[in-house]
């Protein structure tokens, strides 16, 4: 019994995670949205700015995972990446209907987005 509340906990650990990972994610691409409305950027600054969108939204995600969990945070972390990734990718396929991009940019998504998940586990 009580390792089946421990497991249920791993679960919720990670929807927790993951929801305040995309709510900051929500919030910095609706600010990133503004300024390029007003300071009229250009696709370069643009593209910048969602790549460190992905690398800090799955930062604070894997430290707050990594808070959670107390032990092993580096695969907490790695996982909350992947999981960030995976539903960023089922976004994409729901919206559009196929992936946009070639496979470089869809492996270098998902690098930055464990890499990053992995390094707020490690930070936290």
């Amino acid at each position: 019994m009580e390792r089946k509340l421990r497991k249920d906990a791993g679960v919720m650990w990670v929807l927790k995670s993951l929801l305040v990972s995309y709510i900051l994610t929500g919030v910095l691409l609706l600010l990133l949205a503004v300024a390029l409305y007003k300071l009229e950027l250009n696709e370069k600054a643009v593209s910048a700015a969602i790549v460190a969108i992905y690398i800090v939204s799955t930062l604070i995600g894997g430290i707050i995972i990594g808070k959670f969990a107390r032990v092993r945070r580096y695969l907490w972390g790695l996982g909350l990446g992947i999981g960030y990734f995976a539903l960023l990718l089922l976004i994409t396929l729901g919206v559009y209907r196929t992936l946009n991009g070639d496979a470089a940019n869809l492996v270098t998504t998902f690098v930055l987005c464990a890499g990053g998940g992995m390094a707020g586990g490690m930070l936290s």
